[in-house]
């Protein structure tokens, strides 16, 4: 399926997107409930950070959870039996283009930070389309680091921005992909496709989200890259950590950062209103 992933499977990497997922929960999943009985495929959960959001905004789903990464499998497993005991979730490993379940099999499908990683987005969302029921629906969310602009400006900032954007690009994704969900779903062969931003957006007035979003989630996730930049030569440590400063500013009293996801619903042919 899918690339070498761009922020590597480490500690601190499990630990930005578990805060991720907390402060954007309702941003994110505001409007996804699944009727409880739904049979729901989520491709990509990586550590579960997601999959608790799902199974806690609507409960009594039955939801199938599915990656590429063994340990990260483990992971989600350990979270949701702490943050979600009575959630009814399998758990299978596996490549999404190599998926063995039958057609037509589930209710609802959702795909969150999975499209930017793949070579081939709209492949995989076609592959995908078959597993849904006519008249289920597919629920996708992806960020876009083009959307990232913030005050004070600063050019060393931005570089460590286009890093991370240009590494992701030779992985093999695409750190821009969040522009393009209504032309790939709708290009995947998916009926009446909506697509919205969400936008995120941080100053000294909401503590919460700059540090759950702009210090732990987006500084942290360009940090992530850190070595892979330097052994490529794109910065020196001294050009990085200048940079980190830079971004660092806009976290502090007087600054201020934006960001925008987003999310679209398509309708697999056959049906009628998306439910998520």
């Amino acid at each position: 399926m899918g690339t070498d992933y761009v922020h590597g499977y480490t500690a601190d990497e499990t630990r930005r997107l578990t805060d991720q997922a907390r402060t954007l929960a309702d941003l994110l999943h505001g409007g996804t409930r699944y009727p409880a009985g739904s049979r729901v495929l989520e491709v990509g959960c990586g550590v579960g950070a997601q999959t608790v959001q799902l199974v806690t905004g609507s409960p009594g789903i039955d939801l199938v959870s599915v990656d590429i990464s063994e340990e990260s499998l483990a992971l989600a497993k350990a979270r949701v039996a702490a943050e979600a005991p009575g959630a009814r979730v399998e758990w299978h490993h596996g490549d999404l283009l190599e998926l063995s379940f039958e057609d037509h099999s589930f209710d609802h499908l959702f795909v969150c930070f999975v499209l930017e990683h793949l070579p081939e987005p709209q492949q995989a969302l076609a592959v995908l389309r078959r597993l849904v029921r006519p008249g289920g629906s597919i629920t996708v969310i992806e960020g876009d680091h083009g959307s990232a602009f913030f005050h004070p400006r600063s050019d060393d900032a931005q570089a460590l921005i286009d890093c991370l954007t240009d590494l992701q690009a030779d992985a093999g994704g695409d750190a821009l992909i969040g522009r393009q969900l209504q032309p790939l779903l709708a290009g995947a062969g998916y009926d009446d496709v909506r697509a919205w931003p969400c936008t995120v957006y941080a100053d000294e007035t909401l503590p919460h989200l700059v540090d759950g979003f702009t210090r732990k989630t987006f500084i942290a996730m360009v940090e992530s890259v850190r070595e892979r930049a330097l052994a490529a030569g794109m910065r020196s440590p001294a050009q990085w950590q200048q940079g980190i400063r830079a971004l660092e500013r806009s976290a502090e009293p007087g600054g201020t950062f934006h960001y925008t996801f987003f999310k679209a619903i398509g309708l697999i042919p056959g049906g009628a209103e998306p439910c998520g």
